[in-house]
This record gives C-alpha cells, sequence and structure tokens, in this order.
C-alpha cells in the first residue's frame, strides 16, 4: 500500500475523505500540467484537512508539505519552500528517529534548496548527512549510495574542490562497477562527471576516454540513433572545440544533430541548440558564410518555441 493509500485509509471515518482524495489527484493533475497557481490551493487545503484529522505532526502531514515545498520548488520559489521542508524534516526526525532512511528524501529536498541558492555552506552538512545514513542503513559500498555521492561531488564541483569531487566520484564508479557491471547505463553519469571535472582543470587527456567510454556504452545499450548517444556525442564535441581540433568537433556535432532531427523533428529546440553549436565552431574556423546561414536556422527555431 502506497503512502496515499495509507493516508486515505486512515482518513476513512472522516467526511473529508472524498474531499482529500479529490484534492490530490487534482492537485497532481496541475503540477503535471505545470499549472502551480492551481496546485498550490489545493495541497494547502489537503493539508489542512490531514492536520485536522491526524495532527500537526503526523507523517502524512510531512508528505503533503514536501508536496506543497515541491510546487513552490518549480517555481523557483525557495524562501516559501524552505520552511516547509524544515517542518515536514522535524516531523521525521522526532517521529522516526534522526538517522531514519526515510528522513534522507527531506534532507535531500532541503539541500537542494540551498543549492539553487548557492548556499552551500547550508547544503554540505546536509548532504554528507544523508550520505551517512545511507551508508550505516545499506552498508558503504551498496548502491543505495550511489546517489549520495553523486550529489556531495556536484557540490564540490562547483566550489572548485576538485580532490574531493575525483575520490567521490571513483569511489561512486568502483561501487556501480562492481554491483550492475562495467557496461550498465548507470556507469554514464559518473563517467561523464568525472570526465567533467578533468575538463574544469584543462586535463582533456583524462577526460576524452572516459567521454568515449559512456558514448560507446549508451550504444551498446540504447543505439546508435538515441537521443542520449546525441548527448554523449555534445560531450565529445565540445572537448575537441575547446582543445582547437575543430574538425572531430564538427564530426560529432553534425552526429549528434542527425540524431535530434531524427528524433525531434527539424524545428526543435534541441536541434536548434546543436544548429548554434555548429554556427559558433564555423566561426572559429572562419566559415563565416556557412556559421551565418545556421544562425538564422536557429534563430528562427527559438523564436518559433518563445511564440509557443
Amino acid at each position: 500500500m502506497g503512502w496515499v493509500d495509507k493516508l486515505f485509509a486512515n482518513l476513512a471515518e472522516s467526511n473529508d475523505t472524498a474531499t482529500a482524495t479529490g484534492l490530490y489527484d487534482l492537485a497532481g493533475v496541475y503540477c503535471s500540467k505545470r499549472q502551480y497557481a492551481q496546485a498550490e490551493p489545493l495541497y494547502r487545503r489537503l493539508l489542512a484537512i490531514v492536520e485536522n484529522t491526524q495532527g500537526a505532526d503526523h507523517l502524512n502531514v510531512a508528505m503533503i508539505l514536501k508536496k506543497l515545498a515541491g510546487v513552490y520548488n518549480a517555481q523557483y520559489q525557495y524562501a516559501q519552500s524552505e520552511p516547509l521542508y524544515k517542518r515536514a524534516l522535524a516531523i521525521e526526525e522526532k517521529t522516526l528517529g534522526p538517522d531514519h532512511p526515510d528522513v534522507v528524501d527531506s534532507l535531500e529536498a532541503l539541500a537542494e534548496v540551498y543549492r539553487a541558492q548557492d548556499q552551500y555552506a547550508q547544503a554540505e552538512p546536509l548532504c554528507k548527512r544523508v550520505l551517512a545514513i545511507r551508508e550505516k542503513a545499506f552498508g558503504p559500498d551498496h548502491p543505495e549510495v550511489i546517489h549520495s555521492l553523486n550529489n556531495l561531488a556536484a557540490l564540490y564541483r562547483v566550489q572548485g574542490q576538485y580532490e574531493q569531487v575525483e575520490l567521490l566520484c571513483k569511489r561512486a564508479l568502483a561501487i556501480t562497477s562492481k554491483a550492475f557491471g562495467p557496461d550498465h547505463p548507470d556507469i554514464v553519469i559518473i563517467l561523464n562527471n568525472l570526465a567533467l571535472l578533468y575538463c574544469d582543470q584543462g586535463q582533456y587527456a583524462q577526460a576524452e576516454p572516459l567521454y568515449k567510454q559512456a558514448l560507446a556504452i549508451e550504444e551498446n545499450v540504447l543505439g546508435p540513433d538515441h537521443p542520449d548517444v546525441a548527448d554523449c556525442l555534445d560531450n565529445l564535441a565540445k572537448l575537441y572545440d575547446t582543445q582547437g581540433l575543430y574538425a572531430q568537433a564538427e564530426a560529432f556535432y553534425r552526429r549528434a544533430l542527425v540524431i535530434r532531427e531524427k528524433t525531434y523533428g527539424s524545428d526543435h529546440p534541441e536541434v536548434g541548440d546543436s544548429l548554434g553549436d555548429i554556427a559558433l565552431l564555423y566561426r572559429k574556423m572562419g566559415r563565416e558564410k556557412e556559421a551565418m546561414q545556421l544562425e538564422k536556422i536557429t534563430a528562427a527555431i527559438r523564436a518559433k518555441e518563445q511564440q509557443n
């Protein structure tokens, strides 16, 4: 039984059961359509019902608080989402204990609120706490730990703490390879993160084989024409572009473009991004006429996107 089912089962003797069910379902529909102004009052009304029927410190209250906070997060209204996540966390800690695995969700959400606002000093201890909880609950080499390692690595990367990032990425890579095998799709994320770390430091020779390994895995698992393969091709293209290896960069940019045109159509924003990358490359190569032609197509795609 999911938490929503449990919530409404606990409300079974209340006249508000049908109302609560309808509010939850409708709010979810609005969120799926990004109609957050319509979803917000529904979640607030649902919150009032749950507080009234189950008490202000019930775990179901924490769940609704996180739903409401998510509405604000989606609109970058972090001043509104932060206190909601904090209250949800306090309820969970009081009911479950500070080291319970179910507390992790609120800790991660609150850390993301701080990270999004560049408040890294507030986000770091939360990320570390999540990692410690998962290590204690599952063991230091369990796949459940990988996500926490990646989050903490991403936080250190934006702060330029490259040695810490490298250690965390390599640990995540080792755990993933051991648990799932060296060609599992989850490894691609870690390979790309580690390659990006080396690129940040200008260590392109270390980054290239990692990007190539990620590309090979995606092609093998998803097929050569999958959109995720285009992302891997873009990574290699930008690597060569940065080093002035324009012929290699063009080949990878163009292959990514073909995949995206085939997948999305010629006027999709991702196609526009690919064309824009190639146009910039042509400018660097002195191919001004070709660059101007692509820039016109890119501008038209972006203008159409704005109209929609």
